[in-house]
C-alpha cells in the first residue's frame, strides 16, 4: 500500500490558511486603507513567501514517515498522528496571535527585536503573562486546535504504510523545496513604496528567520562606501567646529576648548521610556497626557526639534553616552568589545563628577549593567532597590514604577559625599511600557493603556521634580529630561522621520531662563551640548556638535531602524538600505527625490561618511579611551 499524501495536503492547507487569516488581519489593523492594486499586490506576495515556508513546515513530517519502520507505521499513526496534529496546529496559531501582538506594538511582522525577546524570555514571558490572559488563551487555543484536527485530519490514516522508496521520494522531494527555498527567495522580494504593503508581502515566519541570520551587519560590506582617503577628509570636515583642533592628521580626535565659563553643577539626565513628541500639548497632543512636563517646558530650555536616532531603548542611551551614529544592527550597548568607550560618563568623571546609572529594572536585560558598569558609571537598579528598602507602590515584568525608581534615585544622591564631588545621574525609566500598569489613584486614565502610562509617567516626573526641589542640592543641579525613543516607528515610509520626533527639557531655574531651541538636533548632539554648557573642556572623539557653537546650516540628525539608515539635512533625507542604492526623500512630504541635483548628491557622501565612519571607528577600537596614545 502506498504512503498517503493526505496528513501533508492537510498539513499544507492549515499552514496557508492560518498565513492567508493572518495577512488580512494585520491589514485590517492598519490605519491605512489600502487600494485594490495594493491589496493583490501584498496578498500574491504574501502567497509565495507562504510557500516558500512550507517546505520546512513540512519537513519534519516527511522525515517521520521516512524513520518510522514500514511495519510500525500504523501502530505509530495511531497515536502520534493526533498528538503532533494537534502541536503542530497550536504552533501555527500560536504564531499567528504573537504576530497580532507584535504588529500592535511594532506595527510590523517579526524582526530583531522579535529576535532580542527570545533572548530575554524571562522580562519578554513576564510582559505577556501581565498584558494578556494568557493560561485562558492557551486553554482555548488547545481546545479549539484539538476541535479543528479530530474534525478534520484524514481518517484511517494510521492503516497506511507505503513503500520505503516512495517514502524515501517524499523526504528527498520536501528536502529539495526547502534548499530552493533557502536559495531563491529573497527578501528584497517585498519591497514596496508603502511600509506596510512591504510588511504584509512577507510571512512571519520568514521574516523572523531572517532577522535572526542577519542579527549584525557589516556596514562596508552591505552599504555604500568611500575610499579611506575621502572617508577620512570627509569626516574631520563634518565634525569640525570653531571650537576644536585635531589632535593628529587622520581620525576625528579633537581638543575642544569651552567658550563658556565652568558650572559647578550636579546632572540627573532622566530618558523617559517611549516619550514621543506627540504626546506633548507643545506639539498639538489635545488629550492633556504630559500636563507637568507641558508646565516645565514653559519654565526651562526647551529643545523641540530633536530626533531620536533609533527605535530600542538601547540605541538611545548609545547616542546619549557615546555620542555615535547608529550602525546597523545591534546598538553598541548589545556588542561585543564595548568596554572603556570615550563616554559622557567617562568625560564628567575626569573633570569632577560621579557618574550614576540607576534604572527601574534588572539591568541584565538588554546588556545595560554590564555596559555601563564597563564605563565609568556606578551600576544601581531594581535589586537595589531591594536592597535599600525603597518602598514600591507598583511593579511588572519590566520594572518598579516610576515614582519608586525616582525615591530609589533621590536615595542615591543623598547618601552622595557632595564635599569629594558633583554628581551625574542618568535614569532610565519603565512605566510607560506594555503592560502599562502604575500604582492607583495617580492619574485619571485607567490602567493598561497606553495614555494611562504616559500621564502616569508625566505625573511621576512632576513629583520627582516637587520632592527634589525640597532638597539642598536642588538649586545647583540640572535636570535633563529626553526621551530613549518615540512609542512606534513605522509608517507609510521606510524611515517616517516624525515617528522620531523627541522633546527634551534642561531645567535650572537659578541657571536657565525660559528658552525654546528650534534648530535640528539628534541624539548624538546632546553630550557634546552639555558638557559645553557646563564649561568643560576636553579632548575627545564624539561625532555629535555642541549646538550652542553650531554655525547655521550644518544641522542635521540621524534616523534608523536595524537596517535602514537615515541622514537628515536642509529637509532632505538620505535613505540607506541593505545592497540597495542610495535613496533621497522630502522629508516634508516624504516624497522620493526621482532626479537628485548636485547638492543631493554630496549630501549622501556625507551621509556615508558619517555612517561608515561610526561603525568602522567602533570596530576597530578607535572610540576607546586613550585609543589614540596607544597608536
Amino acid at each position: 500500500m502506498s504512503i498517503s499524501i493526505r496528513p501533508l495536503i492537510w498539513i499544507s492547507v492549515m499552514f496557508l490558511l492560518v498565513s492567508f487569516a493572518t495577512r488580512v488581519g494585520l491589514a485590517v489593523m492598519c490605519t491605512d486603507s489600502f487600494s485594490l492594486l495594493q491589496w493583490a499586490r501584498f496578498m500574491l506576495m504574501g502567497s509565495v513567501f507562504d510557500f516558500a515556508v512550507l517546505p520546512y513546515i513540512l519537513l519534519p513530517w516527511a522525515l517521520y514517515y521516512l524513520i518510522v519502520p514500514t511495519h510500525l507505521l500504523p501502530r505509530f499513526n495511531k497515536v502520534w498522528s493526533f498528538v503532533w496534529a494537534v502541536a503542530y496546529m497550536s504552533f501555527v496559531v500560536i504564531v499567528a496571535a504573537s504576530e497580532f501582538v507584535f504588529w500592535n506594538e511594532f506595527s510590523t511582522r517579526f524582526d530583531f527585536i522579535a529576535v532580542d525577546y527570545l533572548i530575554y524570555t524571562h522580562e519578554v514571558i513576564g510582559n505577556i503573562q501581565e498584558s494578556y490572559p494568557v493560561y485562558w488563551w492557551i486553554s482555548a487555543l488547545l481546545l479549539f486546535c484539538s476541535a479543528v484536527v479530530w474534525k478534520t485530519w484524514p481518517k484511517n490514516t494510521q492503516q497506511e504504510q507505503g513503500h520505503f522508496l516512495t517514502k524515501v521520494f517524499v523526504a528527498v522531494g520536501t528536502t529539495c523545496a526547502v534548499f530552493v527555498s533557502f536559495l531563491i527567495v529573497d527578501q528584497n522580494w517585498t519591497t514596496a513604496p508603502n511600509t506596510y504593503v512591504q510588511q504584509l508581502s512577507n510571512n512571519g515566519l520568514y521574516a523572523f528567520t531572517h532577522a535572526y541570520r542577519h542579527n549584525q551587519l557589516d556596514y562596508n560590506k552591505y552599504y555604500p562606501t568611500l575610499d579611506q582617503v575621502k572617508l577620512n577628509t570627509e569626516i574631520r570636515s563634518l565634525v569640525k567646529q570653531e571650537n576644536t583642533a585635531f589632535t593628529s592628521n587622520k581620525g576625528i580626535e579633537r581638543r575642544v576648548t569651552t567658550q563658556t565659563a565652568p558650572k559647578k553643577l550636579n546632572v540627573v539626565l532622566i530618558t523617559v521610556e517611549s516619550l514621543s513628541a506627540e504626546f506633548m500639548a507643545h506639539f498639538g497632543n489635545t488629550q492633556n497626557l504630559t500636563p507637568e512636563l507641558d508646565k516645565l517646558a514653559d519654565k526651562s530650555l526647551f529643545f523641540s526639534n530633536l530626533y531620536a536616532t533609533g527605535t530600542r531603548t538601547v540605541r538611545g542611551l548609545e547616542a546619549l553616552t557615546v555620542g555615535t551614529p547608529p550602525t546597523p544592527g545591534q546598538s553598541i550597548v548589545r556588542r561585543p568589545n564595548n568596554e572603556h568607550l570615550e563616554n559622557l560618563g567617562e568625560e564628567l568623571g575626569q573633570n569632577g563628577w560621579k557618574p550614576y546609572w540607576i534604572y527601574g529594572g534588572y539591568g541584565l536585560f538588554d546588556n545595560m549593567n554590564a555596559f555601563f558598569d564597563s564605563n565609568a558609571y556606578e551600576v544601581v537598579d531594581r535589586t537595589d532597590a531591594e536592597e535599600e528598602h525603597i518602598q514600591i507602590h507598583a511593579e511588572n515584568i519590566w520594572g518598579i514604577a516610576d515614582e519608586d525608581l525616582f525615591t530609589l534615585a533621590m536615595h542615591k544622591i543623598d547618601q552622595h559625599d557632595f564635599k569629594k564631588e558633583r554628581f551625574f545621574t542618568h535614569i532610565m525609566t519603565t512605566s510607560n511600557h506594555r503592560p502599562y500598569t502604575f500604582p492607583e489613584n495617580r492619574v485619571d486614565l485607567p490602567q493598561k493603556k497606553r495614555e494611562g502610562a504616559v500621564k502616569y509617567t508625566d505625573w511621576a516626573l512632576g513629583d520627582f521634580i516637587h520632592r527634589a526641589s525640597t532638597k539642598p542640592w536642588f538649586d545647583d543641579t540640572l535636570f535633563i529630561i529626553i526621551a530613549d525613543h518615540t512609542s512606534k516607528a513605522a509608517g507609510k515610509t521606510d524611515l517616517p522621520l516624525w515617528r522620531y520626533h523627541i522633546p527634551m527639557i534642561w531645567y535650572a531655574p537659578k541657571w536657565i531662563k525660559p528658552q525654546k531651541m528650534d534648530r535640528l538636533m539628534s541624539q548624538i548632539d546632546v553630550a557634546p551640548t552639555l558638557l559645553e554648557w557646563l564649561g568643560v573642556s576636553y579632548t575627545g572623539r564624539f561625532f555629535g556638535y555642541d549646538m550652542f557653537n553650531l554655525e547655521n546650516g550644518r544641522e542635521r540628525a540621524f534616523i534608523s531602524t536595524y537596517q535602514k539608515l537615515g541622514y537628515i539635512k536642509n529637509d532632505r533625507l538620505v535613505v540607506f538600505d541593505v545592497n540597495k542604492p542610495a535613496k533621497i526623500v522630502n522629508a516634508s512630504d516624504e516624497k522620493v527625490i526621482q532626479t537628485p541635483t548636485d547638492e543631493d548628491k554630496h549630501l549622501i557622501d556625507e551621509a556615508i561618511a558619517w555612517y561608515q565612519s561610526a561603525s568602522q571607528y567602533f570596530l576597530e577600537g578607535k572610540l576607546t579611551e586613550n585609543y589614540e596614545k596607544k597608536n
